[in-house]
């Protein structure tokens, strides 16, 4: 397998006012082609500015990071900000999407911002992300005409249509409801079986186990760093979970 994130020694050091606050404390992680791994931690623990760092958002105050054995420390912000939109897929617990502007025009978003025009057919592309988990029927519908799970769908296919080399989801399924944390799972799961790689910033344990691995963070640091051995399957899952009805949009109308 080829390793596609490695962090050597990665400190963050936050100063406010006189105080330093040690957000990572010599952070070593491996990510290879294809893993499935939940990042956890409880509030403080320094998970967000883990993702933060891994995402290009942020940089580290000492360590080094390599993204498919490129230095990202070395880059300029506006090189930074291009691997950000080529490599990386960013799926959020807001959804984050443009409120009046459709399924498809949301999806096509990145590939407008593409320096490198890799995408030649952006509107094809972006219809066949939305294709790809499950809303080819929704193409022309804004946020507000879907569910909250549907909006979801939305932004993976958002984060899928730059063909990324990660997809970073953090908290994604924390404005859902269980079944429908659930179905959003199991598609990552899905498109994790598609050979695509997810890194999952958690604090649940249980939407933990749906991974492959578990990287525990503490004090700004590894705590824990363990392979799932009876990993658990979504599809599974929500077969025996009740019927509940149809779920329901923002404004409470059924999603169609």
């Amino acid at each position: 397998m080829k390793t596609i994130i490695q962090t050597k020694k990665i400190t963050k050091i936050y100063q406010i006012g006189t105080v330093a606050v040690h957000a990572l404390r010599g952070i070593d992680l491996m990510i290879q082609t294809g893993e499935f791994v939940a990042i956890m931690g409880a509030s403080g623990s320094g998970k967000s500015t883990l993702m933060n760092i891994l995402g290009c958002l942020d940089q580290p105050t000492a360590g080094s990071y390599l993204l498919e054995d490129q230095d990202i420390n070395s880059l300029s912000r506006i090189r930074r900000a291009d691997i950000r939109n080529q490599k990386i897929g960013f799926v959020f617990q807001g959804f984050n999407l443009l409120s009046r502007t459709t399924a498809i025009d949301n999806v096509e978003l990145p590939l407008v911002y593409d320096r490198a025009g890799r995408i030649q057919n952006t509107r094809e592309a972006a219809a066949d992300a939305l294709n790809r988990v499950g809303l080819s029927d929704r193409l022309n519908h804004e946020p507000n005409q879907l569910s909250g799970g549907q909006q979801q769908r939305v932004a993976i296919a958002r984060a899928l249509v730059n063909r990324p080399t990660i997809i970073l989801a953090d908290e994604p399924t924390g404005n859902l409801d269980s079944r429908t944390s659930l179905e959003i799972i199991a598609l990552f799961q899905d498109l994790n079986d598609q050979g695509i790689t997810i890194l999952l910033v958690t604090h649940e344990h249980d939407l933990a186990m749906y991974t492959k691995r578990v990287v525990e963070l503490k004090d700004g640091r590894i705590f824990r760093d363990e392979i799932i051995r009876d990993r658990r399957d979504a599809v599974e899952d929500m077969a025996s979970l009740p019927e509940n009805g149809t779920e329901e949009n923002a404004n409470g109308r059924e999603a169609a």
